[in-house]
């Protein structure tokens, strides 16, 4: 067992994060309960200052969390997630042994305006399907999709086919239309409050929004605004120097 060192020029939480952190790691799962505040006291020689502190900074960085008058908690890992291929939600998850469930919560028809139109690259009043979907991980809500698919490309789009299939499957496997690429742009937002309702979640903790460009070939297929949760995932860029 890893212990402090008082006469380390390291400040004490920090030793006791260190010390924490490996536990968690090697010993213990997600929403596991960790020990009270008096017991990490007692089992490291620390005070309730030092115990605090460290609890603290654990909490900022996400790795544990607090349920008030019950105690302290593992908090869920984060998905990581590498923006150096195409990527589908529902492939990803499979991927990390979740279980991916996507819940329509709304299905229409409408005719562009102006902005939809230079996003989709499409004329004004073209009909488009606008829907809606919660995007879900072992029964943890994790992001909320708004999308945008052109009418012409895919005829006779149903509600149904959402609920039954992965969108992308439904391109390619229904309509055997193929993805070229996609584009993602990401800014971090504040989550507003009927996001974070159906994201379960704190209005406080800051969302990433993401708006993806899906083409085949040189035309946009599909135009998705997605709000994640800033709790739940942690984007990676890989950069090569090729100088």
């Amino acid at each position: 067992m890893k212990s402090i060192n008082k006469n380390d020029r390291i400040p004490l939480y920090i030793q006791l994060m260190d010390i924490l952190i490996d536990e968690i790691e090697n010993n213990m799962k997600e929403n596991d309960q960790l020990p009270s505040e008096r017991e990490i006291c007692l089992k490291y020689d620390v005070s309730r200052t030092t115990v605090r502190q460290a609890m603290t900074e654990l909490e900022r960085d996400g790795i544990i969390y607090k349920v008030h008058g019950k105690g302290t908690f593992v908090a869920p890992k984060k998905v990581n997630q590498d923006l150096i291929r195409f990527y589908s939600f529902t492939e990803e998850m499979k991927k990390l042994g979740k279980k991916p469930i996507s819940k329509v919560l709304d299905f229409n028809i409408i005719e562009v305006g102006e902005k939809l139109a230079r996003k989709l690259q499409i004329s004004l009043a073209s009909k488009v399907y606008e829907f809606q979907r919660l995007r879900i991980a072992d029964e943890t809500p994790m992001m909320l999709e708004t999308t945008y698919v052109p009418c012409d490309i895919f005829p006779n789009l149903k509600r149904t086919d959402l609920e039954s299939m992965p969108l992308y499957d439904i391109f390619t496997k229904i309509y055997e239309v193929n993805i070229s690429l996609a584009e993602e742009v990401f800014r971090p937002v504040i989550t507003k409050k009927f996001e974070a309702e159906l994201l379960k979640m704190s209005p406080e903790i800051p969302s990433l929004k993401i708006e993806r460009f899906t083409y085949s070939n040189n035309r946009v297929i599909e135009y998705t605004n997605t709000i994640a949760r800033g709790d739940k995932f942690k984007y990676r860029v890989r950069l090569e120097n090729n100088i």
